[in-house]
């Protein structure tokens, strides 16, 4: 089950992947998760290219790195804490965060999902 964590607030990308680095290090957390903000058409546009960009920068520093497709999630996030009677302050980073949690969620429900092969046996 995925938490959300607060959200790092971006500086410079030499200082954010320091920071994440060292999350990761204290965590002993060797992968990211990195929502891919894809174009609703699934192509890759400018926002796509960042992050790829933002990406090859974790694997420099020694992460490995899964994109997951982010569409829709930060609308879904502010639905969700609406519903939950949530009034989100704008730079408080915290639809970002759940935001970032459906991500993850997202990919650890992909991981359990069984092979084809196997909903036979």
């Amino acid at each position: 089950m995925a938490f959300a964590r607060p959200a790092i607030q971006r500086r410079n990308e030499e200082r954010d992947l320091d920071v994440i680095g060292e999350l990761c290090r204290g965590e002993r957390a060797s992968l990211v998760i990195l929502g891919l903000p894809l174009n609703m058409d699934g192509s890759e546009g400018p926002q796509a290219a960042a992050a790829r960009s933002f990406g090859a920068g974790l694997v420099r520093i020694g992460l490995e790195v899964v994109y997951v497709d982010e569409r829709l999630t930060s609308w879904e996030a502010g639905e969700r804490l609406e519903q939950a009677g949530r009034r989100v302050r704008r730079g408080s980073g915290e639809l970002d965060s759940t935001a970032a949690r459906l991500i993850l969620q997202q990919y650890l429900d992909a991981r359990r999902q069984p092979d084809r092969g196997e909903e036979a046996q």
